[in-house]
């Protein structure tokens, strides 16, 4: 190196032998310098400090290099390592294949624990066509959160805005397309009616809760309404402020449960028009709603307090109670599950809207609680004991969401949501047996809008034809398990279950009238058997009854008399 070095500063400094021969010229120092400036060559520079520089270039190519050096070699390690352990897999795959089959098994498990299974996970929604809705209804507009629609395997019944009182369409199902407006309507109501229920035992009672503080129960005409009903079956009467909250026992016959702005809970026997038990003192503001369990033993209600409270009607005790179920202002709902748990809708402190589940036996933690989103509209749980699903209809949402009842953690599983264009009034749920079961159809819907009324079907996707057992087992029939006077003495009993393998049948209704004879003589023949004289009760209802019915006839032949004395005098004046 050093050699070469000493060679390039003799070049530099080396006169050409041409130009130091030529005649007549003298080159000195300052020429040769100028002409290598010219020239464009390097200036003369001593050797050592070129040494130097050589040295510290080495230095620095050395320090770079050094740990790349270390990656290389890391990554050949890191590389051999992995070639050794792909060959012991190979080798030991070879050796002993059932290792590998061991491990697929465990990445299932862990998929069943993502997607989970379940035969309502590809269950979906479909409105029907506008031919099959029910158009151009004045659907009611009152401010209360109820549904607003009652459904059964022969009607619907829709409350609708009326004039001078309250009123309710009652459609039968094939009454589908436009509406009259002179449709016959029952509007026996002096103040709008806030809620309707169909009786579980007999298809063609319906009882309404109004403003004007009464609940009255009606009988419609099997092929439905010709005229207008204005006079109900039986009128009761007992609350002081107005009835919002109407629902049927379960099991039992000509039970109904009403409950008002009263803050009170009366039970009826509607057989007799009596008011059998009076729920006062426990619920120290508004309910939001009362709901039975599967044997009609209990009912859990919802309060404006922020409380649900499970209660005994007949020793007319509060069995549990839990305070700030949630902790949201707006309305909450309380259901009875068929394995006696409780389901409950209400509003966090966020105005998030939630879904929780409670243990009757232990009401101090929920078993689970699921948050869902922050709208207004209160949740209207709709549940089917044979399938354990749960549907989450809000009112002015465009959505019902669906989740399954399990028995495992975490209990509550979504399963979909069906979304539409349109906000609703008000939801109508059909008894399961009202179901199409050739078209797998687990569940349908009476969804409201402000002028009609929309069916809306949930199915189970299934390629056979054939009966599917495990989407429709035995089914709560229209046969009540109880009579009133059994339940009252403190018998329960669990619904009587039907098969629906052949569709469902429906049998020939008794007369809601014939009824209420047969258990007043029932009655009046129960306590004959234990004394000879009949109860004086019975038979001053009886007398009473006589003398309701003597004045109505005088009534109509008076108005009888009357229509024909404004004959005579339209006859006269002409």
């Amino acid at each position: 190196m050093r050699k070469d070095a000493h060679m390039m500063l003799n070049t530099e400094n080396k006169i050409p032998e041409d130009t130091a021969k030529k005649p007549g010229k003298d080159y000195d120092d300052d020429s040769i310098s100028e002409r290598n400036k010219s020239l464009g060559t390097p200036r003369s520079r001593p050797v050592s400090e070129l040494i130097k520089e050589t040295v510290q270039l080495h230095e620095k190519l050395q320090h770079q290099e050094r740990p790349k050096l270390a990656e290389l070699k890391s990554d050949e390690q890191n590389q051999s390592v992995k070639v050794a352990q792909m060959k012991a897999a190979f080798d030991s795959a070879q050796k002993t294949p059932e290792k590998p089959i061991e491990r697929k098994p465990s990445m299932r498990k862990d998929m069943r624990r993502v997607v989970r299974q379940s035969k309502f996970r590809h269950v979906f929604g479909q409105a029907v066509k506008n031919d099959q809705c029910y158009d151009d209804i004045r659907v009611s507009r009152v401010t209360w959160d109820s549904a607003f629609c009652a459904v059964n395997p022969k009607f619907v019944a829709l409350i609708i805005e009326a004039s001078g009182g309250g009123a309710f369409l009652v459609l039968p199902l094939h009454k589908t397309g436009r509406i009259d407006k002179s449709y016959p309507t029952v509007c026996g109501h002096t103040g709008p009616v806030l809620d309707i229920d169909w009786c579980p035992h007999n298809d063609q009672v319906i009882a309404s809760g109004s403003e004007d503080c009464t609940v009255m129960v009606w009988q419609i005409p099997e092929n439905g309404l010709v005229t207008s009903m204005s006079e109900p079956v039986v009128i009761l009467e007992g609350h002081s402020k107005r009835v919002g909250i109407i629902t049927w026992h379960p099991t039992a016959r000509n039970i109904l449960l009403s409950a008002g702005c009263d803050n009170q809970i009366i039970i009826w026997n509607v057989g007799t028009g009596e008011a059998m038990i009076n729920l006062e003192d426990m619920h120290p503001d508004v309910i939001y709603n009362v709901c039975w369990n599967r044997n009609g033993s209990l009912i859990c209600t919802s309060c404006k307090d922020k409380s649900i409270r499970v209660i005994d009607p007949r020793k007319q005790e509060i069995v549990g109670e839990k305070e700030k179920a949630h902790e949201g202002a707006r309305p909450m709902r309380a259901i009875f599950l068929s394995d006696g748990n409780i389901l409950t809708t209400g509003f966090s402190r966020m105005s998030e809207r939630q879904l929780a589940l409670w243990n009757t036996q232990n009401l101090e933690e929920p078993m689970t609680v699921n948050e869902m989103d922050t709208s207004n509209g209160v949740l209207l749980p709709f549940y089917d004991p044979d399938t354990n699903v749960v549907y989450l209809c809000g009112k002015g949402d465009s959505s019902i969401r669906y989740f399954e009842i399990t028995d495992e953690a975490p209990y509550v599983h979504f399963l979909n949501t069906f979304a539409s264009k349109e906000p609703q009034r008000g939801m109508g749920y059909m008894p399961k047996r009202g179901l199409d079961v050739n078209k797998c159809e687990i569940a349908r819907f009476y969804k409201l809008h402000e002028r009609k009324c929309e069916p809306i079907v949930m199915t189970v996707p299934r390629k056979s034809d054939l009966f599917q057992d495990d989407l429709y087992p035995d089914t709560a029939g229209p046969d009540p398990a109880l009579e009133a006077e059994e339940w009252f003495d403190g018998k329960n009993g669990d619904p009587i279950l039907i098969s629906l393998k052949n569709g469902y049948v429906p049998g020939k209704n008794r007369e809601f009238k014939v009824v209420k004879k047969n258990m007043l003589d029932n009655k009046v023949t129960k306590n004959s058997e234990k004394s000879t004289a009949p109860h004086p009760q019975h038979t001053k209802l009886e007398e009473i009854l006589k003398e309701i019915k003597s004045l109505k006839d005088m009534i109509s032949s008076q108005e009888k008399r009357l229509v024909q004395l404004e004959e005579q005098m339209s006859k006269l004046a002409i």
